[in-house]
């Protein structure tokens, strides 16, 4: 055992010290945060049963409309509309819309046809839509969304109450064959498990348009989108991001209550679509962006420094302590992993979910800067 008690080279012990320095980064943020997602136990609600208008922005959506709109027309839930802002289509959609209203008179359809530039994305439309809602409580979703049930509305309105005004809800996609898919989910999943994580300990940052609800009081009170008109993207994270505050938003994880989306089917695809995703990041509030900023950059360095760690004086004693602090980290990691994927129910997640864990943070380095390098200009 003397080889423990060997020194590592002066100038490794650099290594060692930032190591550990990420280790318990990275150990603080799990047990801090991403363990009150992954141990989440639903509280009483207040059953809130009141009317919701579930607002879809649409523009030449016709084949997900055509499968998706009836299981959202088909919720079982006593009083809702749903409102459709058809944007500018020219796929006969306004025709399939037609057709729907007739069997489902909860249908209602708002269609926008001049183009309108000083809004980036679908802010008019969503804007639009959520003026024209009938009822003060509205439930976002997109044309490519189906709800995982038809208690779908029930378990997110019911989380609305006196105080609670904005809801963030779970967007899933398919599980399909493939590599790409296991890493679409996963980053779904892994996104899903920070602004959960982030929310629950006081420290709401974000939601998805997929899945998203609020009191549309909370969009006159900020009045609506104009202060992040010409960004592309942030009609969900940074709107959350601007009036998310503690106690006034409750989180819905029950599987009952996900949306699920059909996943970009090529690389190239999901590539534009996260670079429109993480191009919002840069108008967050100051402390949101320095805990995100500090987390992603000890993520994005572990395996780095542990690797030089163990090159540098992995017959050492400090070479020993870098291994048990990695294993501690790696017992975190899958506890978590495995509770929050149990809750979600995406255990099929799991399969893969080191390995990402180990890849994710290079994919999300690489998204981040090619934002710098251009910007993207589709909403879809």
């Amino acid at each position: 055992m003397n080889w423990l008690l060997l020194p590592p080279p002066g100038w490794a012990w650099l290594f060692f010290g930032l190591f550990a320095l990420l280790a318990l980064i990275q150990l603080f943020y799990y047990w801090r945060y991403f363990r009150l997602a992954a141990f989440y136990r639903t509280r009483q609600k207040p059953g809130f049963g009141g009317p919701v208008s579930v607002v879809i922005c649409a523009r030449n959506e016709y084949h997900n409309l055509e499968k998706n709109l009836p299981l959202i027309l088909g919720q079982d839930y006593p009083d809702f509309e749903v409102l459709v802002v058809d944007d500018g289509s020219d796929d006969d959609s306004d025709q399939l819309l037609q057709g729907l209203q007739s069997a489902y008179p909860q249908l209602k359809v708002v269609s926008l046809r001049e183009n309108v530039n000083f809004f980036k994305g679908k802010k008019l439309a969503l804007s639009v839509g959520i003026k024209s809602a009938r009822h003060d409580h509205v439930l976002l979703t997109d044309a490519d969304c189906r709800p995982a049930g038809p208690h779908w509305i029930t378990r997110m309105a019911d989380n609305f109450g006196e105080e609670v005004r904005l809801v963030l809800g779970y967007g899933a996609y398919e599980a399909r064959p493939g590599m790409l898919n296991q890493m679409i989910r996963f980053d779904t999943f892994f996104i899903a498990l920070q602004y959960f994580g982030f929310a629950l300990g006081g420290k709401p940052y974000m939601g998805v348009g997929r899945n998203l609800a609020y009191h549309r009081g909370l969009f006159y009170s900020v009045k609506g989108f104009t202060s992040h008109y010409k960004v592309m993207s942030g009609d969900d994270d940074l709107f959350v991001n601007q009036v998310a505050r503690p106690g006034n938003f409750g989180v819905e994880m029950h599987p009952h209550s996900h949306t699920i989306s059909a996943p970009k089917a090529s690389f190239r695809s999901w590539f534009r679509q996260k670079r429109r995703h993480m191009s919002t990041g840069k108008y967050y509030r100051g402390s949101h962006k320095r805990r995100l900023g500090i987390f992603h950059a000890s993520q994005l360095l572990f395996y780095p420094l542990l690797a030089t760690a163990l090159a540098t004086g992995w017959n050492s004693l400090a070479g020993l302590i870098v291994v048990g602090l990695f294993l501690i980290r790696l017992g975190s990691v899958c506890l978590v992993f495995s509770r929050f994927a149990r809750k979600l129910g995406e255990n099929k997640i799991l399969q893969f979910s080191l390995l990402w864990d180990l890849l994710h943070p290079f994919f999300n380095f690489i998204f981040v800067f090619s934002n710098l390098m251009g910007n993207t200009k589709r909403w879809q």
